[in-house]
């Protein structure tokens, strides 16, 4: 995927899925470690009870969510609870990068980013200098 994929048609699922998976890849080697288990789900739109669950009301809102526990939290006790997971939203992004004329592709690197600082509990400071560490 292009910074900006103009013109022609919007990056699909999977196109944005392939970004935010390269984006993991360059990730530190510490970050990545621990990551393994977690699933990265690209869908086209957050759905009602996803919306609700972070007190949004519009699907073009919510451009990602973590479900999990931050690795901090965790315990050996933990069994029988689903996998981490993130969530991508593509037609959220797309309207933000459509809205704010950030390239594509550092707007999947922000949200993939964000995402999995939830995931480690960093602070924004952490996922702001996170995301530098993976710019092209």
């Amino acid at each position: 995927m292009s910074g900006q994929e103009l013109p022609g048609k919007p990056p699909s699922l999977a196109a944005i899925e392939r970004h935010a998976r390269g984006v993991i890849e360059r990730l530190p080697a510490a970050f990545r470690a621990h990551l393994g288990d977690v699933v990265l789900v690209v869908e086209e739109e957050a759905d009602e009870e996803m919306l609700a669950s972070v007190g949004l009301e519009h699907p073009l809102e919510l451009t990602g969510v973590y479900h999990g526990r931050p690795v901090g939290e965790k315990s050996a006790f933990d069994s029988g609870v689903m996998p981490d997971r993130i969530h991508l939203y593509r037609q959220a992004i797309l309207a933000e990068w459509c809205e704010t004329g950030v390239r594509l592709d550092d707007l999947v690197a922000h949200v993939t980013i964000h995402e999995i600082g939830h995931h480690f509990g960093l602070s924004d400071d952490d996922m702001h200098a996170l995301e530098d560490a993976v710019a092209d």
